[in-house]
């Protein structure tokens, strides 16, 4: 007779393979990522070189204004993959393809939306309100009109690309992220060489490269995914149901867009295009770091997703406390020696530093630290479906950073002022999370705030005294970053391994490096 199987076992099992598919997919996007911030890099550093701290400026805050109609699309790409991850945790494939179409469906008509409120007030606001060379007007048209192109492309991927997110098939996602990188360094190539106009080139080849890229995603999605057939009947009660969990979340991306945006528009009027292209350059750096965290996170969403539709709410926590840690682990490692170095780096990575930059990628990055870890909870958030009282409280904490900001440079405070501000609002930020979370879904705040906030401080604190250190004695210099670089790998390591990490995580890592090594 056979020995009855423990449930427990099962569900050991059963969690185990879940963990090893969030590492293996982790694994995949980080080579994923790798490609595309050693190509990123470098291709900044080139279009900053031919395009000039002005034309460089104009096209970071122009594209600006065109990604400020994402406060209407982004509400409906959450609800896309919120539904999605939910449904493919329940198994139903009837609703999954209820739910592709209507997102298709309701993002044709977001599309239509946009597309006029972007003709119309985006090129009124452009002309009467930017603060941009007048003979460099016609090229910053250029970069609109290319720039909405693009923006209305992608925005009519977003079914596709939460199709492949949701099914874990982040293999093709890295691979179509790598062919896209690719091409644009082919844009860089071209830009060099051409004899056009360098803004005006550089928008319409990027325009060219989105369509590429997502006819791409479509035509795997429809060959791979039974769900994937778009109808053009429209299921009402299925549209009414996404778009009332994308009203309330309609808040939160509004804000999120003010906040970055909308503040980089504000800077522009106050301080010009020049103080653009140094916030450019900051969040050039931060999306090339953060895209471990993001990677980390993407792998790990539909797993909190499913886990939450499932009613396994102890994994989901075990997840959610996990996932702040190393979020936060992760770009730690990556920022401490960026972060003491900055000058250093700057100088030999760009031919020319446009003024504030240094403190700005200073700045984005501790705010990228502090945001990420709230990253897993925002996703824990959306898996509820229940987001109207969470959006209205810590929307609107986010929303304060446009007049917040505002105010600030009316007063003549520098531009990085906006940084610091944004900074104390992501911690408001955080605490509300936690309150209204305790609530959502009986987050445990009080192991929260001991088993990971308390924990990333004190990681922090060790990992940094002893890079710190160095730097304020020694003079920028190749030996310099060499130094503080180790110090920072050596000392982020020890925190991280012997502080940050539970035993169990401590020995899967250990093993897992041995095992690498052959040791």
């Amino acid at each position: 007779m056979d020995e009855p199987v423990d449930a427990s076992d099962i569900r050991e099992n059963t969690i185990a393979s879940k963990n090893r598919r969030i590492a293996r997919n982790t694994l995949l996007l980080y080579v994923r990522m790798l490609f595309i911030m050693g190509v990123s890099l470098y291709t900044s550093r080139v279009v900053l070189a031919v395009l000039g701290e002005v034309d460089y400026g104009v096209y970071n805050v122009v594209g600006g204004v065109v990604v400020m109609f994402t406060m209407i699309s982004a509400p409906l790409t959450a609800a896309v993959t919120r539904f999605l991850n939910f449904e493919l945790g329940r198994g139903h494939m009837l609703m999954l393809r209820r739910v592709f179409s209507t997102s298709v469906n309701i993002q044709l008509i977001i599309s239509l939306v946009i597309f006029l409120l972007a003709e119309t007030v985006g090129v009124w606001f452009l002309n009467a309100k930017m603060n941009i060379p007048a003979e460099r007007m016609w090229a910053a048209n250029w970069v609109l009109q290319c720039s909405i192109a693009a923006f209305v492309i992608n925005l009519l991927s977003v079914p596709y690309n939460a199709t492949i997110i949701a099914h874990e098939r982040m293999n093709i996602y890295a691979y179509i992220s790598i062919l896209e990188v690719s091409l644009k360094l082919l844009v860089v190539y071209l830009l060099v060489i051409s004899p056009c106009d360098k803004l005006a080139a550089y928008a319409v080849l990027l325009a060219v490269v989105a369509l590429g890229v997502q006819m791409t995603y479509a035509i795997y999605c429809r060959r791979h995914f039974a769900e994937c057939r778009w109808s053009r009947h429209i299921d009402r009660p299925m549209m009414k149901k996404m778009l009332g969990f994308s009203g309330w979340n309609f808040i939160g991306a509004a804000s999120g867009i003010c906040r970055d945006q909308g503040v980089n528009i504000v800077l522009n009027i106050f301080c010009g295009p020049v103080v653009n292209a140094a916030r450019g350059i900051a969040m050039q750096v931060n999306t090339a770091i953060n895209s471990f965290v993001q990677n980390f996170m993407v792998a790990l969403n539909p797993q909190i997703t499913k886990s939450y539709a499932t009613g396994e709410r102890e994994y989901m926590f075990s997840l959610l406390f996990r996932g702040a840690r190393f979020s936060f682990y992760l770009l730690l490692f990556l920022s401490l020696p960026v972060l003491v170095n900055t000058s250093w780096i700057l100088h030999m990575w760009l031919e020319e530093v446009p003024g504030y930059t240094v403190v700005f990628v200073q700045l984005v990055l501790a705010f990228a630290m502090c945001e990420s870890v709230s990253t897993p909870l925002i996703t824990a958030m959306l898996a509820t479906g229940d987001i109207r009282n969470y959006q209205l409280l810590v929307g609107g904490l986010q929303l304060l950073n446009l007049p917040g900001s505002y105010v600030l440079l009316r007063m003549g405070m520098p531009p990085q002022s906006t940084l610091v501000f944004a900074i104390i609002m992501s911690v408001s930020c955080l605490i509300a999370r936690l309150w209204m979370l305790r609530g959502m879904i009986g987050l445990p705040v009080k192991a929260f705030c001991t088993k990971v906030l308390l924990n990333v401080l004190l990681v922090s604190l060790l990992s940094g005294c002893v890079p710190v250190a160095l730097s304020l004695v020694m003079e920028p210099s190749l030996a310099t970053f060499v130094a503080t670089s180790l110090a920072s790998v050596a000392c982020g390591s020890w925190a991280i391994l012997y502080v940050g990490c539970q035993r169990s995580e401590r020995e899967f890592v250990i093993n897992q490096i041995r095992k690498r090594l052959h040791i």
